[in-house]
């Protein structure tokens, strides 16, 4: 699927606020909670193909849904969908600009139905009407106008079966039946040329597809140390050109562009220090025409010279990361987010011909004027000699010389992404920010396993869990202490997903380093985990178990026991707070039920938080607002900080807390005010 930017793999309560106690080096007023973690205003305004419209998405009375408005009068914007309880977090426009097509789920299930929205009557259709299904949207191009490509698991739940789906009608047509294809290669005629079928070793083989039969033998093959950062990003306009992400034979991933027809690859962006995972790709043609890297920070590199002039114009007229979000099929508007780092987001119209830039919205415009914190780029070595990207946030006014290091030490809270085969990144970060704000200083270190810095550093993380990569985050705090910002006896460790499993894991195996926890979504036994993965990911199952250990075998099951907090949880000393959302198909409720069961068990104290409406993380924002409502107050307990009172913070929230809320302050008072 071709796509602009292509990737290779979340009241206020008055005056009474801003009379919390100070927290040592802050000199900021207390923000209130919402402007963090309310709805934005509007996000991912996006230009309709033909140049005509501008969508985003916004509140409607609370809920986030698709507004859409005549590209040169903004202000007569109007509300295209009406969702009143679950959040539309996405959505893209139909290539005949005619229809918006957004997906959504049911209380976070992650079973995503396709939608469809005609913009001129605002009439709405549910384009895969299916119960327990999963789509996935497989291509849209800009070559045909009347129909896409999509994946349906409603025949079989662990493989997508393609269709064409006729945007007029909605009528679906089988394409191909699939039985064990991951991935799927479709051009811009929307014609399936290829499948990716995983391997019993955990690597890839690609299979050649013509009118629906597969080659008997693979047309190319991926191993198991480069599948996380080889694969094919997309087609040509004319299918001349497949490009790729590449691995093979060199560490970080290249773009790189085969010739279809003999083969032939040209390497067309690379850097020794990051993988290539994003591109700009021309609208018509689909041929590259830039590139970004990302170490620390975002630069972009330029292929074609027609986009040089218009990158380097945006770069000197705007401050801050740049990413190109959209582009009309004239190629002479484009959308454009900046993200200062110290601000919240904007987006901006940049009229090629006239090179004119037009600021359209701020994402988060109660922000402006508040004193936000900046984010650090910094390099920590892990102790057997891998460096760790990561970024510090120190408080505002913690740091009167602005290198980087507080005046003096600071509570530290060690915030840990989730994945773990993702990344951090430099730029705006709210959790980064309500930290700071709070008196906390903030490192967020890419450990080992984490995406983007070559496929040594991922493979460095293979069967690590709990171990080298609990090193890794060991070692980033002791460069923290080591470095002044902050103490031993300060720091806390907050994450979600693998961030949650991190948390669970730094309080059981290693209790005498972290003051205290909070694991929002973390997994607690891992052969639990990988028994009760969703039936889609089973193309990705046997990377699994090479990246963490396969239960299949006795020693894959002893690994994954061995590496489990909960198999440790009689160690955790410390003060616990859980969050968790009962319909999490990724790590199951027994998760969070199962850890703080043993610790009933043993009267260790720990706050469990469950959201009967919420998946994997909180989407509605009334329940993001309620848990960093706990969540402050429970740091402010263990380091210090300062919190905002309770006010209305859980009034809106679904909430409940199923033991432990008499060890987060104020949490028993403020449910009983909910109640009444």
């Amino acid at each position: 699927m071709r796509k602009l930017l292509v990737a290779a793999a979340a009241l206020t309560l008055g005056m009474v606020a801003m009379t919390a106690q100070a927290a040592p080096g802050v000199s900021a007023p207390l923000i209130e909670r919402t402007k963090f973690f309310g709805n934005p205003s509007r996000s991912q305004g996006r230009i309709s193909p033909d140049g005509k419209w501008l969508a985003w998405i916004a509140p409607r009375d609370g809920v986030q849904n698709i507004w859409v408005a005549p590209i040169a009068e903004p202000a007569k914007a109007k509300p295209l969908t009406d969702e009143k309880t679950r959040p539309i977090r996405s959505y893209f426009w139909a290539p005949n600009s005619a229809q918006i097509l957004f997906v959504n789920d049911k209380g976070g299930d992650e079973n995503f139905l396709l939608y469809g929205v005609e913009v001129a009557s605002g009439v709405q259709t549910t384009l895969t009407p299916f119960e327990k299904t999963r789509v996935q949207v497989l291509n849209i191009s800009r070559e045909v106008q009347d129909r896409i490509v999509i994946g349906l698991n409603n025949r079989d739940a662990r493989w997508h079966d393609v269709h064409s789906l006729d945007l007029a009608t909605g009528k679906l047509t089988l394409v191909f039946q699939n039985d064990g294809f991951g991935r799927f290669m479709i051009d811009e005629q929307l014609k399936v040329r290829g499948g990716a079928k995983s391997r019993s070793d955990g690597g890839t083989d690609f299979y050649a597809i013509e009118d629906g039969k597969v080659s008997d033998k693979p047309m190319d093959s991926i191993d198991f140390e480069d599948d996380g950062a080889t694969g094919p990003m997309g087609y040509t306009a004319d299918g001349s050109i497949l490009y790729w992400g590449e691995s093979r034979g060199r560490n970080t991933s290249a773009l790189v562009a085969q010739d279809v027809k003999t083969g032939a690859r040209t390497v067309v962006g690379e850097s020794p220090k990051v993988d290539v995972l994003r591109a700009m790709f021309n609208p018509k043609t689909g041929k590259a025409e830039a590139y970004s890297v990302n170490y620390l920070t975002t630069e972009w590199k330029v292929i074609d010279p027609a986009v040089k002039g218009d990158l380097e114009f945006l770069n000197a007229n705007l401050e801050g990361e740049i990413q190109v979000t959209s582009r009309a099929d004239a190629d002479d508007l484009w959308t454009v987010v900046v993200d200062p780092v110290t601000a919240s987001p904007a987006l901006y119209l940049y009229d090629r011909k006239a090179r004119n830039i037009s600021k359209l919205y701020t994402v988060q415009p109660e922000l402006e004027g508040a004193t936000l914190a900046a984010m650090h780029p910094v390099e920590i070595r892990s102790r057997d000699g891998l460096i760790q990207p990561s970024y510090l946030t120190l408080p505002p006014g913690s740091d009167s010389n602005g290198d980087g290091k507080p005046d003096k030490p600071l509570p530290m809270v060690l915030l840990v992404h989730g994945g773990p085969w993702g990344r951090d990144v430099h730029g705006y970060n709210g959790r980064h920010q309500w930290l700071a704000n709070r008196g906390y200083a903030v490192l967020s270190p890419n450990f080992r396993a984490s995406t983007g810095f070559g496929k040594s550093y991922v493979n460095a993380g293979n069967l690590e869990w709990g171990a080298k990569m609990h090193d890794d985050l060991l070692d980033a705090v002791d460069w923290a202490v080591k470095s002044g910002v902050t103490t031993k006896d300060q720091v806390a460790i907050m994450g979600g997903s693998y961030g949650g499993y991190a948390t669970l894991a730094g309080l059981a195996f290693t209790p005498d380093v972290f003051a205290c926890g909070v694991d929002i979504v973390g997994p607690s036994n891992l052969n639990t985990l990988l028994a009760s993965v969703p039936a889609y990911w089973e193309a990705g199952r046997k990377q699994m178990y090479r990246r963490m250990g396969d239960p299949g075998t006795p020693e894959g099951a002893a690994l994954l026991k061995e590496r489990s907090p909960l198999t440790k949880a009689d160690q955790i000393r410390k003060p616990l707070l859980i969050g968790q959302g009962a319909n999490d198909p990724r790590v199951n409720q027994a998760e969070s039920d199962q850890i703080v069961k043993a610790l009933q068990a043993k009267n260790i104290p720990v706050t469990y938080a469950l959201f009967p409406d919420e998946g994997h993380g909180f989407a509605r924002p009334e329940n993001n607002i309620a848990f960093y409502a706990v969540a402050e107050h429970f740091l402010e307990r263990c380091l210090g900080g300062r919190a905002e009172p309770f006010g209305a913070a859980l009034a809106k929230t679904s909430m409940t807390v199923p033991h432990g809320a008499a060890f987060a302050p104020g949490l028993e008072a403020a449910l009983k005010s909910k109640v009444q």
